[in-house]
């Protein structure tokens, strides 16, 4: 059996189901970017800039919680997930390069490698032959590039070095998924279940 139909099997009642409590939790996840954007304007809101960028996190873990939990593994939940944590990310990051807090370096790597990994994995969907799953590498590198644009928006001077650490750390972990998603892809076209 493989993982696709594993999941399916496991975890999916009704696997074209979109309004579920997982998939509202992703899209208001993406949403959050904006109050995240607009409060960073204010110094005297950082507080509340750090409740949100906190919520938006832990929401990253709750909506595959719920997900599977509730047997409401979705396929709109399996790219929603992704697409959520991409928005979010993109935004923020944006806003902090262009405001000179972020490197645009980075931000470029990031772009490139998501419009890389999600092109052949929109051909594999379009041609039925496979649908794109996270990897545990994938969920290492959203969480370490979440928690490096949290340290570059709340300099804490104590661990200056957890700043750039982070940042290399998304860096390396990012190349690694990047390469295991296209290990994935190079195993589709040759036939093998992945």
């Amino acid at each position: 059996m493989n993982k696709i139909s594993h999941i399916k099997k496991k975890y999916m009642s009704n696997p074209s189901k979109v309004l579920t409590l997982a998939n509202i939790i992703s899209l208001l996840r993406a949403a959050s970017a904006i109050p995240i954007i607009y409060t960073l304007n204010y110094p005297e809101l950082r507080a509340v800039t750090a409740g949100i960028v906190i919520l938006a996190i832990l929401s990253d873990a709750l909506d595959g919680y719920f997900a599977r939990r509730a047997g409401e593994v979705t396929h709109v939940g399996m790219w929603l997930d992704p697409i959520a944590d991409f928005i979010i990310i993109t935004s923020v990051v944006l806003y902090l390069v262009i405001m000179e807090i972020f490197p645009l370096w980075f931000f470029s790597f990031y772009i490139i490698r998501h419009f890389m990994i999600a092109v052949p994995a929109i051909y594999f969907v379009n041609t039925g032959q496979y649908i794109l799953h996270s990897n545990w590498w994938g969920k290492w590198t959203t969480g370490t590039t979440a928690l490096s644009v949290f340290l570059h928006i709340f300099e804490i001077e104590s661990i200056w070095w957890l700043k750039p650490f982070t940042l290399y750390s998304a860096f390396v972990l990012a190349l690694v998924s990047w390469m295991i998603y296209y290990r994935d892809y190079f195993n589709v076209f040759r036939g093998k279940n992945v």
